[in-house]
C-alpha cells in the first residue's frame, strides 16, 4: 500500500461543522465499506458533539486522514464517554495517528473532569488489542457476544461481533505508566490465553476455523471474566499471541470500582 505525504504536523481537534461530520461519514465508508448496518450516520455525529460526546479529527492540511466519535454516558451517576468508532484512512496508517486522536482525546476528557472512557474491540483483532492494552493502558472484564449482529462489512469477515469492553481509567498510575513508556511490573499470578498469531488471515481465509477459534476464546474470557480476572496485556509468542489476565484486585497502578451493569 502506497502512504500518503503527510505534511510535518498533523493537526488534531474538535470537529464542528456539518461539512467535517460529512467527512466523518465518507471516512467510515472508505475504512469499513460502504454497509449502512454499520454506519454511524452525520445527524449522530451532530448529537454526540452537542451532548457532551466528542468528534476529534485528524488532519492533514484540509484532508481528514482519521477520527474519533465518543458518546456521553453515565452509570452510578458518574459521566464517562464510550468512544464508538476511531478510524484511520488506510494510506495514513502506522504514522502514530490513532494514538494522537486517543491522546487528544483523554487531555479532553480529563480537562471536563471525566476520568474513564470506554470502547469495544474484536478481541480477534490482535493489533488492536494491543494497541488498547499495551500501548494505551486500557483492561478488559466485559465480553459481549455479537453485540452488532453479523455485519456486510468485510472486516467482520462474517462473524458474530464479539466484542471486549475496552476500560481506560486515564488519570490512574497504570495508564499514566504505560503512557510514559514505563509500564509497572505485574503483581500478581496471571493467566493466558493463546490465538493464532495469524489470526487476521485465518478471519479472511479459513471462515470454520474462525468461527471454531472465536467459540473457543468467547468461552474461556467469558469464564475467565465471572472469576474476577481481567485482560491487561497480549505477548507475542513465536507463531501465537497470548492474552494475559490478572486478578482485578492485583493491578499493578490500577484500583477498580465495582462494576454494575445498567
Amino acid at each position: 500500500m502506497i502512504q500518503a505525504p503527510v505534511s510535518p504536523a498533523i493537526e488534531i481537534r474538535h470537529c464542528a461543522t456539518l461539512a467535517e461530520f460529512e467527512d466523518c461519514l465518507r471516512l467510515e465508508h472508505a475504512v469499513w465499506g460502504d454497509g449502512e448496518d454499520i454506519a454511524v450516520p452525520v445527524p449522530i455525529f451532530a448529537v454526540a458533539h452537542h451532548t457532551g460526546g466528542q468528534v476529534l479529527g485528524a488532519f492533514d492540511g484540509p484532508k481528514m486522514a482519521g477520527f474519533t466519535l465518543a458518546l456521553h454516558g453515565t452509570r452510578d451517576n458518574k459521566t464517562f464517554l464510550h468512544s464508538h468508532m476511531t478510524a484511520v484512512l488506510p494510506e495514513y496508517r502506522d504514522r502514530g495517528i490513532g494514538r494522537r486522536l486517543k491522546l487528544f482525546q483523554r487531555e479532553d476528557a480529563l480537562a471536563r473532569g471525566i476520568d474513564l472512557v470506554e470502547w469495544t474491540f474484536d478481541p480477534l483483532e490482535l493489533k488492536n488489542a494491543h494497541f488498547n492494552l499495551n500501548r494505551l493502558g486500557a483492561v478488559a472484564r466485559r465480553y459481549v457476544p455479537n453485540i452488532y449482529g453479523i455485519t456486510n462489512s468485510p472486516l467482520h469477515a462474517g462473524l458474530p461481533t464479539d466484542r471486549l469492553v475496552a476500560e481506560w481509567w486515564l488519570a490512574s498510575p497504570r495508564v499514566k505508566a504505560i503512557l510514559e513508556n514505563r509500564p509497572l511490573a505485574a503483581k500478581g499470578p496471571s493467566e493466558r490465553f493463546p490465538l493464532p498469531a495469524n489470526m487476521a488471515e485465518i478471519k479472511q481465509d479459513d471462515p470454520d476455523a474462525a468461527i471454531r477459534i472465536q467459540t473457543g476464546i468467547r468461552g474461556q474470557f467469558l469464564r475467565a471474566f465471572a472469576n474476577g480476572q481481567l485482560a491487561t496485556s497480549i505477548e507475542a509468542r513465536v507463531a501465537r499471541v497470548d492474552y494475559i489476565l490478572e486478578p482485578a484486585g492485583q493491578i499493578a497502578g490500577l484500583e477498580l470500582p465495582e462494576f454494575h451493569k445498567d
